[in-house]
């Protein structure tokens, strides 16, 4: 009898690994889109603090990223179990946030040289820029910017494992919420330290053909890595845009559908089209999101 209920058991427990397993795969591939969004937006949120304070600077964003699904997966659970009906508002409001936030670093690129404000290297050589604090401000940022790409993780993932046993949904859910968060910063890791590498093989010494290819490569990467930074700089601003801007047009079921129903016969199918359209609405939602802001804000000062 013993032995029968434990091969009961291990029957269980492998029949809920393989519903893990599979329905892992089918989150990861819904969620690979928004993960090559989070690492676009995160690489270029922890751009700007000093050399040697890069790696100390995407570990600390990454334990706020972990910290953030703590929170999320178990508010999602709940949310989903009692109040279903909450998890889209709430979803759009952190995608007009992210319209706002890329709609003022289009604004403020836009500006004048005169009135811009310095670049990151200029900050870092500033004596009178307090460090620290620029360096908690880009990781209070990059931690705020993360709670709101991870929700949209845990919210498409949970789409997945709806219908399934609470300890299937914990399961995928803690799952592909640390998938994502290790392969995310992982990158980030490996992106801001593309210029050390390049140093590291530039000064490789020897004289034998090997040794010139090294330092050949190294020199590559040198030229390649400002150019990396700066494309991420916009590929970072746009995704926010595109994340922002999907979240709004597949919140606003009308639309929605116009948008599927338009790209019936194209050859690319909506993709692309829920894309272009999604980027457009998220510009300029945080268009007026910031004009809006900045009306307030002129209000609040002349009436003090």
């Amino acid at each position: 009898m013993a032995a029968g209920s434990l091969l009961a058991l291990l029957d269980d427990i492998a029949s809920v690994l393989d519903d893990v397993s599979a329905m892992t795969k089918v989150a990861a591939k819904k969620t690979a889109g928004v993960l090559g969004d989070d690492l676009a937006v995160n690489a270029e949120r922890v751009i700007g603090v000093r050399p040697e304070r890069e790696l100390p600077v995407v570990w600390a964003v990454a334990k706020g990223s972990f910290v953030n699904k703590l929170i999320l997966v178990p508010a999602a659970l709940l949310i989903a179990a009692f109040v279903p009906g909450l998890i889209t508002p709430l979803l759009v409001c952190g995608g007009l946030f992210l319209c706002f936030e890329g709609a003022e670093k289009l604004l403020h690129r836009g500006k004048p040289a005169t009135e811009e404000v310095g670049s990151a290297a200029e900050k870092l050589a500033d004596p009178q820029v307090d460090l620290a604090q620029l360096e908690k401000d880009k990781i209070r940022g990059a931690v705020r910017t993360d709670f709101i790409l991870s929700a949209e993780i845990i919210v498409l993932t949970l789409g997945v494992v709806d219908g399934q046993e609470l300890l299937t949904q914990l399961i995928v859910l803690a799952g592909i919420s640390s998938l994502m968060t290790v392969g995310v910063y992982g990158l980030v890791a490996g992106i801001v330290k593309v210029d050390d590498l390049g140093v590291l093989l530039s000064q490789r010494e020897g004289i034998g053909w090997w040794a010139g290819i090294v330092r050949r490569m190294g020199s590559g990467l040198l030229w390649f890595a400002p150019r990396l930074m700066k494309t991420l700089s916009v590929v970072g601003t746009i995704a926010m845009f595109l994340v922002g801007g999907g979240i709004l047009l597949h919140a606003s079921h009308a639309v929605s559908e116009f948008v599927a129903t338009a790209a019936a016969g194209m050859p690319l199918g909506g993709g692309l089209l829920s894309m272009i359209v999604g980027g457009v609405l998220g510009l300029a939602a945080g268009m007026v999101l910031v004009k809006l802001h900045h009306a307030i804000r002129e209000m609040g000062r002349s009436e003090a």
